[in-house]
């Protein structure tokens, strides 16, 4: 990896299948070790069931308030500053259940691809 500084770009939000907008803030082969995007969920949107095959992710949330079920853990809230690990493989999703966008950083180890991804069912 070199030193690089990486500028937010807000018009790279795109869609996904899953049922949330993302912007990959650091995604790269230059830096293997970790990917960052940020997540953005819509009020009264629950995300897809979804795992990363071989990838541990932690959701950062940033604002907004939620519900996230992960694996068997029950069903918890979460607002901004809280951490959710989330192993790889196990199982996710994610409800906004606030009146605002429910955004959340994904940090991924390694980083995050797309053929990692699995989708498990709808909300």
């Amino acid at each position: 990896m070199q030193a690089a500084i990486l500028k937010y770009a807000a018009q790279s939000r795109y869609s996904t299948a899953e049922r949330c907008d993302i912007i990959e803030l650091s995604n790269s082969a230059a830096d293997p070790a970790l990917s960052i995007a940020q997540a953005i969920v819509a009020p009264g949107v629950t995300t897809q069931w979804h795992c990363v095959v071989d990838t541990v992710e932690r959701y950062v949330i940033q604002s907004g308030q939620g519900v996230v079920e992960v694996g068997d853990l029950p069903p918890s809230a979460v607002s901004a500053g809280d951490v959710v690990l989330i192993p790889a493989s196990l199982r996710q999703r994610i409800t906004n259940t606030g009146e605002e966008d429910l955004i959340f950083l994904a940090v991924c180890t390694p980083r995050f691809q797309h053929s990692n991804y699995r989708e498990l069912g709808s909300p």
